[in-house]
């Protein structure tokens, strides 16, 4: 199911200036976290609370068509805003580079929760330290195809 509607940038200028780079130029600009060399995509989902369009840079994660987006914020005590978002509406737009596909979020537990971050913190090691900082489970999600 594609997503239509209102796209609201993020207040974060870095977020902000990121996705309006990394779909400028399909992913040729902007394609990495910040000034490191870890690969993102962008996730688009709708806003829990208002309905808009958001969009996210998330670490690259992806195994046999599917991705991974995983909710650390750093470490923080707190979620990542899209946690709630993909709770509310599972439905997303992922772009990695210049593919673009509908997907649905699906937030994992168990076993296959522990596959996907041990892949994850593979791609990201900072992830481990991150779940060491918090005493929350940082949340993680598989993007599949619909």
């Amino acid at each position: 199911m594609p997503l239509d509607g209102e796209y609201e940038p993020s207040s974060w200028d870095w977020v902000r200036d990121q996705v309006e780079k990394y779909e400028r130029s399909d992913g040729a600009e902007a394609p990495t976290l910040l000034d490191t060399s870890y690969p993102v995509v962008v996730v688009t989902s709708r806003g829990a609370k208002t309905g808009k369009l958001r969009k996210n840079p998330v670490m690259r994660v992806e195994h046999e068509g599917k991705y991974a987006a995983i909710g650390s914020k750093g470490g923080d005590v707190n979620n990542p805003v899209w946690v709630y978002n993909l709770r509310a509406d599972p439905h997303v737009v992922l772009q990695d580079g210049a593919f673009k596909a509908d997907m649905v979020a699906r937030e994992l537990e168990g076993d296959e929760r522990q596959e996907w971050w041990d892949r994850g913190v593979a791609a990201y090691p900072d992830y481990a330290a991150y779940q060491s900082w918090t005493e929350r489970l940082i949340p993680v999600f598989v993007l599949e195809p619909e």
